[in-house]
């Protein structure tokens, strides 16, 4: 079977590393053979990009971060991703361009256009064939996040401008679903593998 790219979009605090984790050892105990990744942060320069842009003494201007993270998007995709999925391999990631459109776009008030424009450019077009929200309520993901790095120390108002923009973005995504995250994290990974073509 053709290999997956499986994207986790969330706000910060949803259990994205816990659901890749968990992901993981399902396609493991299938012989799957996969990969697991994250955004920023997927590669060396992304790990020094991640390290600079979750600095919460930093100030970072809305269009100098969103360029970094398209650098960081760009050299993901063509050093992790796609050859990966190259080699047959399922990628599963934490974060992808619905991150940009909802943090940078909606949160941080970046153009809409110029954003799509730039992570098409980043990705050379490459769509997740399946992409899960995991939603968490503003309230919930600002008590978990507190203190916590840069974009989590945001105030409840950006966290909900950012969920309310996720849930109007993954309306239009193909094969998009949105999962509750306050659900145990066993009942998320059981959701999302139900809507997986997974080998019996």
């Amino acid at each position: 079977m053709k290999p997956l790219f499986v994207v986790l979009e969330g706000p910060d605090a949803s259990g994205k590393s816990t659901q890749l984790r968990l992901l993981a050892e399902h396609l493991a105990a299938r012989n799957i053979p996969h990969l697991t990744t994250r955004e920023p942060g997927g590669t060396s320069l992304g790990q020094e990009l991640r390290r600079l842009l979750l600095d919460p003494h930093r100030d970072i201007r809305p269009l100098t971060e969103l360029l970094l993270m398209v650098a960081d998007r760009h050299e993901h995709v063509e050093r992790v991703i796609r050859p990966a999925l190259e080699q047959g391999k399922w990628v599963l990631c934490s974060r992808y361009t619905l991150s940009t459109l909802a943090y940078q776009g909606y949160g941080r008030g970046v153009d809409l256009d110029l954003l799509r424009q730039l992570n098409e450019l980043a990705t050379g077009g490459l769509e997740p064939d399946y992409v899960f929200l995991l939603d968490l309520p503003p309230q919930v993901a600002y008590q978990r996040t507190r203190d916590r790095d840069r974009f989590e120390g945001e105030g409840l108002e950006f966290f909900t401008q950012v969920r309310a923009a996720y849930l109007e973005l993954i309306r239009s995504v193909p094969r998009g679903y949105v999962i509750d995250a306050t659900s145990p994290p066993e009942q998320v990974c059981r959701e999302i593998l139900a809507r997986l073509p997974l080998p019996g």
